[in-house]
């Protein structure tokens, strides 16, 4: 009998989940739910008049490569991109100061563009130099990650490098931010070298290896499509339905429920059983089905960010602006509400017109209400005037785009893996055959879903 598997959520997760069943196994009959009219979650491109205007995330990082080998089968090589490379800046102490060369996420590993930068002042650098004969941190499970870069590096290079780096890729306090989570290899490269600085070190020197073995390849970090990440989807939406796979859009499941040996995924107007289900929706949303199982209060009270994209785009004559670089991140201890921006026509040429410029800024912290406290035209004024201190604007965009991630940040606090490991081993001893990942478990990034993704497929299909 044909074993029937439903997959809950259309986002890169969930497509790509189901793009890697029917790689291992083509007999499978696999359904997709999805409360909405589209694919993607997230991802969204907006494509008008030449431009190619991400939404929601606007590139994925190459090295991670899961990405691309699914772009590559699908018949999307030719359409890859990888960014432009170019200087970017942090602002702080109201100014963009060049991120010293030879960094890794803040971590210095080249000592001449290090001693250059006056973005950290002599006594910040001669702590950050401490790292070399300090012992590596003994610590019990996990650490903030501010606490770990401040006890190896020193405030200054926390807060004016490190800070601006990593908290806005999560959306969370620093100093609230579980290291073991997000960034376990600078714990595991301090203990392994007795230095975070060496163990970065070796890690650059490992990276320029990677490199030589592809001599052709561009050297940019990021890579995009030519006609947008939403390219990417489409195409996956596509491939998989040629392989049989359905998708139930406008279809918003009620409940998950267990009968007999079966799982019956409810919706508003009919009720399907399946041998197997993998739910890839945001913990507000799965919680409805199993917010009474107490092994899931965790997600309770979790906390989530939200986030606006604010995309502004300008005739050349009416911006100036003279830094010949990619972007910038925002010091916390700056006084601005965005907290970083993208100069996105010089980081990905092939998004804009010629003659036009293209920005991207990013708005909303942690205990910030910025985004639901304000209409959209008063974002765009906020941001403008945010943006006016790094650039000059002389005339009105020709247009403007906000778009609102309400609490799509999730939160990843000390102890976060400990607890996600905890109710994974639930759902695996009391959920056969279910799986639930995504977003909210172990990473953000979107090579990092699709590998949960993979994951969750290779045990599923264990199972089955």
């Amino acid at each position: 009998m044909t074993k029937r598997i439903a997959i809950v959520g259309a986002g890169v997760t969930g497509l790509s989940s189901a793009y890697f069943i029917k790689k291992a196994r083509p007999d499978i009959e696999v359904t997709i739910y999805e409360a909405s009219n589209r694919v993607g979650g997230k991802i969204q491109t907006y494509r008008t008049e030449g431009y190619t205007i991400e939404l929601g995330p606007e590139s994925y990082l190459g090295r991670k490569q899961i990405m691309t080998d699914i772009a590559k089968d699908i018949g999307l090589e030719e359409q890859l991109v990888t960014n432009k490379t170019g200087q970017s800046y942090i602002y702080a102490k109201n100014k963009l100061y060049p991120i010293p060369g030879g960094s890794i996420l803040g971590v210095p590993t080249d000592i001449k563009p290090f001693l250059k930068t006056k973005l950290i002042s002599p006594l910040g650098k001669v702590r950050a130099s401490f790292d070399l004969f300090k012992k590596p941190l003994q610590i019990d499970g996990d650490i903030s990650v501010g606490s770990f870069f401040r006890a190896r590096l020193g405030d200054e290079i926390l807060e004016n490098l490190i800070e601006p780096l990593m908290g806005g890729i999560y959306g969370t306090n620093i100093d609230d931010l579980s290291l073991m989570t997000t960034f376990p290899e600078f714990k595991e490269r301090e203990e392994q070298f007795g230095s975070l600085i060496k163990g970065m070190r070796y890690e650059k020197e490992q990276r320029k290896k990677q490199r030589q073995l592809y001599p052709g390849a561009p050297k940019g970090q990021f890579k995009q499509f030519r006609h947008g990440l939403s390219s990417f989807i489409e195409h996956l939406r596509d491939y998989i339905i040629e392989q049989g796979v359905t998708i139930k859009y406008n279809t918003s499941v009620q409940d998950i429920a267990i009968e007999q040996k079966k799982y019956v995924i409810k919706t508003e107007n009919e009720a399907h059983s399946y041998d197997s289900v993998l739910v890839t929706t945001p913990h507000q949303k799965f919680l409805e089905w199993f917010g009474n199982d107490p092994a899931f209060d965790y997600f309770k009270k979790m906390d989530s960010t939200t986030v606006a994209t604010v995309v502004l785009a300008f005739d050349e004559s009416n911006i100036i602006n003279n830094y010949d670089g990619t972007g910038f991140v925002i010091a916390r201890t700056s006084d601005t509400k965005i907290t970083a921006c993208t100069w996105t026509s010089k980081k990905w040429p092939f998004t804009t017109p010629k003659g036009k410029v293209l920005i991207r800024a990013y708005v909303g912290k942690p205990g910030d209400t910025v985004v639901d406290d304000h209409t959209d035209e008063e974002i765009v004024n906020i941001v403008k005037k945010d943006l006016s201190q790094m650039m000059t604007f002389k005339g009105s965009p020709d247009f403007s785009i906000v778009n609102r991630l309400p609490k799509s940040m999730p939160q990843f606090h000390i102890g976060h893996i400990e607890q996600i490991k905890s109710i994974q081993s639930h759902i695996r001893n009391n959920y056969p055959r279910l799986r639930i990942t995504g977003a909210s478990f172990e990473a953000v990034g979107l090579p990092d879903c699709i590998q949960q993704g993979k994951d969750a497929v290779e045990e599923i299909l264990n199972e089955i």
